[in-house]
């Protein structure tokens, strides 16, 4: 019986907050609709609601936008998988070998302070203005930020387990995946996410440079231009599209984990 009131309070809270963000955007929206007919600003520089609003209409129903982003969301997957694929054992093994971590992690740590806009010079020299260019960037962005939290997690896992598992018959590649695998999970997530955001502004720094098809080049031509309703569309696109992978994806993991481990 006393779970039932704390369960409706939860969904109640939920609720509030949903009913608080939405309050919060309405109001954002008729003080930069009212800042705009008051003439504080000139529109050629930030436009009105209202244009902005046609320009994502037209986008939409030209179907140049929802191009734009599929485009941009099939380059994104394919390096952001690519990072985990690497990234994930990557880290497990520099989390449990000394000598890997002493080397190749100092290497890691140091490639981390990096941004991710640098390796694009280098991605043009090997590949050319490509879209394997744009993927290099995009890996070398988030491939480091997935190893390392994934290392830190794997650090933080309780020496009893590790003791634990080769009395158990937990051994070779068994350990890793009845052991290490699901202790680490939590950091596997966090690591997901940290370098999804890595991946996702990587993208828009390589496809601002490279015009291609995608949302970043979008932005840039809007620039080029001098159409602000298409860029202020523009980066209303990205934002939503970071909400939704965050509230979609990545929120559901970690209601998982909290319900499995108790964190995140």
């Amino acid at each position: 019986m006393p779970a039932e009131p704390e369960i409706a309070g939860k969904a109640a809270g939920k609720w509030r907050g949903r009913v608080a963000r939405v309050l919060f955007l309405l109001a954002l929206g008729i003080l930069w609709e009212s800042l705009s007919r008051a003439g504080v600003w000139n529109e050629l520089i930030f436009p009105a609601p209202g244009a902005v609003i046609r320009s994502l209409a037209d986008g939409i129903g030209d179907g140049s936008l929802p191009r734009a982003v599929g485009a941009s969301m099939v380059r994104l997957g394919i390096g952001y998988s690519i990072s985990l694929l690497i990234g994930i054992p990557a880290g497990m093994l520099l989390g449990r070998l000394r000598l890997l971590d002493d080397t190749v992690g100092s290497l890691a740590v140091g490639l981390q302070a990096l941004p991710s806009i640098c390796w694009l010079p280098l991605a043009v020299l090997w590949f050319g203005l490509s879209e394997s260019a744009m993927q290099f960037v995009i890996i070398m962005g988030s491939l480091m930020a997935i190893t390392l939290t994934v290392r830190d997690g794997v650090k933080t896992i309780p020496t009893l387990y590790l003791r634990a598992a080769p009395i158990l018959g937990a051994t070779g590649w068994r350990f890793y995946r009845y052991v290490l695998f699901p202790a680490s999970f939590p950091s596997v997530m966090t690591g997901a996410k940290l370098g999804w955001t890595f991946a996702w502004r990587s993208l828009m720094a390589a496809e601002l440079l490279y015009v291609t098809t995608g949302i970043g080049s979008t932005l840039m031509m809007g620039r080029e231009l001098h159409d602000m309703p298409l860029v202020i569309a523009a980066m209303i696109a990205i934002i939503v599209i970071g909400l939704i992978t965050d509230r979609l994806v990545f929120r559901l993991g970690e209601d998982f984990v909290h319900r499995r481990w108790g964190v995140g």
